[in-house]
């Protein structure tokens, strides 16, 4: 839950002698992604006769981790009943992200107003809570009587699809059970769904449920449907329609959270790696992708300025550790698999994402593009930092972009398995160049886990995203960026809630606004600000 409160204009406009009368509101403006426009997402009730508004109001927005989420606070000086800004007087202005909330040490983030040249305009503050019913994890169990027979030989071979009703009336599957062969009455084994995925945490909120027969070439036959809610599933065991299908059991536990993680402390540590081979192409010239065009960025940066821009409200310091790999160095030309961007062997750290940015661009003037394409002597290098870290303080994550075929795939293989026992997520951002590499497809794990000497990775921990799939057809590079953050992204935290169960970690309590620690959940969360 987020609230705003606490709009604190000091040294405002307001002369003193009207103190006693000043009435106040707040404005919400969320930001488009792809058109960039604001629209207005809610007001604060007025407040009057005060300088310091804590306001009741709260904004109840959806928080995906994995895209940036614009907000604009306007605050106002009621000055008639019209419902029309523009007959109000303008205090002052703040812009941030929502991710910048929930990532601020306990949730709680306090910026300055601007906007009004030459006057302190004061404080607003904010503070973030998740609702309760993100947490909720339900289990269930269905079975089904006397189903229609599909099959000219033998029986039905049923499944079930669950969709979650959407706001503009359509539906998503967000649940398909497993086939049972060769039956009429199939007991479907029992399933768990977080409650936030089956209906948004809405419990009268529409869920269709599709009942099918399963053919081996996909041309599944439909053989009936119906719809329910969450309340009527939480009601317990009950029949649906006139296809027979009963609820057999249905419980809803609580688990942890992304954000509890992030309020009680967890910080995300991101690391870079870029590739520097020759494939790229020479620098100086238009057909390299890591050409600096004086008017659009390469590739290489959008895609770390696009993840990079939101994984850095996660990190309190903001300071990210950036290698190259594949180049010739100065002043010797020793081949290198992982450098520093900075030069700095000793600290690593850039800056920010723009002193990321700035590294790169640096790098690129100094060294020689040359080979091959090694990816294990940098997911060691981050395995490193990552192995001594067990009590859920840190997890750490490394983007890799790159453009060519793995030369080193044994010991890249090795070195994925290794690191899947750590607190590490891998992401790989490839087919920069336009190729598409199997090699990729096989770290990605999502079919069949990484393996390597008999060992299989404990986890999957790699992400392949071929950055050519997220190009906009209508040249939205803004538009092209939040694509390609949001599956490359999309996963972290899965992966991260995964790793603190399997190691019987629980977030700590929510860290004071004092403390001097930042903090992050899994695609939709509800949240009140």
């Amino acid at each position: 839950m987020a609230t705003i409160g606490d709009f604190d204009p000091l040294n405002s406009t307001v002369p003193a002698t009207k103190i006693e009368v000043t009435v106040s509101f707040v404005v919400l403006y969320v930001q488009g992604i792809g058109t960039k426009e604001w629209r207005e997402f809610g007001r604060t009730e007025v407040i009057d006769n005060t300088l310091n508004p804590d306001f009741v109001r709260k904004f109840v927005l959806d928080f995906f981790f994995e895209e940036k989420q614009n907000l604009r606070f306007d605050a106002y000086n009621v000055d008639t009943r019209s419902s029309n800004i523009s007959k109000h007087d303008f205090l002052g202005q703040m812009f941030c992200t929502l991710g910048e909330i929930i990532g601020s040490t306990g949730s709680r983030l306090e910026r300055t107003l601007s906007g009004i040249p030459g006057k302190k305009c004061g404080n607003i503050i904010f503070t973030a809570e998740e609702l309760s019913n993100c947490r909720d994890i339900a289990t269930m169990q269905l079975c089904a009587n006397k189903l229609d027979k599909k099959d000219f030989f033998g029986k039905s071979d049923p499944f079930l699809v669950f969709y979650r009703s959407n706001e503009d009336g359509t539906f998503t599957i967000c649940h398909k059970t497993e086939v049972v062969k060769n039956t009429l009455n199939p007991v479907w084994q029992p399933f768990t769904i977080p409650v936030r995925a089956l209906c948004n945490g809405d419990y009268d909120r529409t869920v269709k449920v599709d009942v099918y027969d399963w053919d081996r070439d996909g041309s599944h036959d439909f053989i009936g449907e119906f719809t329910t809610s969450y309340r009527e599933f939480s009601r317990g065991q009950s029949q649906f329609n006139v296809y027979e299908v009963t609820l057999l059991s249905f419980k809803v536990e609580s688990e942890y959270t992304f954000v509890d993680f992030i309020r009680g402390g967890t910080q995300l540590n991101f690391t870079v790696a870029i590739d520097f081979t020759a494939s790229n192409g020479n620098p100086s010239q238009p057909t390299s992708l890591h050409y600096m065009s004086p008017y659009q960025m390469n590739a290489y940066a959008m895609a770390l300025k696009a993840v990079g821009e939101i994984i850095q409200d996660y990190d309190s310091d903001k300071m990210f550790p950036a290698y190259g790999f594949g180049a010739k160095l100065p002043p010797d030309g020793k081949i290198s698999h992982v450098f520093p961007l900075n030069s700095n062997s000793e600290n690593p750290n850039c800056v920010g994402i723009e002193g990321v940015l700035e590294s790169y661009f640096q790098s690129l003037r100094t060294v020689q593009l040359y080979g091959p394409t090694n990816f294990a002597p940098v997911i060691n290098q981050v395995a490193r930092c990552a192995e001594d870290v067990t009590d859920g303080s840190q997890y750490f994550v490394l983007l890799m972009i790159t453009d060519g075929v793995i030369s080193d795939m044994v010991q890249t293989k090795e070195a994925v398995v290794n690191v899947s026992v750590h607190h590490n997520s891998v992401m790989c951002v490839v087919d920069i160049g336009g190729a598409i590499s199997l090699s990729m497809e096989e770290l990605d794990g999502d079919e069949v886990r990484v393996s390597s000497k008999g060992r299989v990775a404990e986890r999957d921990i790699v992400q392949f995203v071929p950055f050519r799939d997220y190009i906009d057809r209508q040249g939205n590079q803004v538009l092209s960026m939040a694509r390609l953050a949001k599956d490359v992204l999309a996963e972290i935290p899965e992966q991260l809630l995964g790793f603190m169960k399997t190691r019987d970690i629980e977030p700590r309590p929510a860290l004071p606004a004092s403390s001097t620690t930042t903090t992050t959940t899994p695609g939709l969360h509800k949240l009140r600000i």
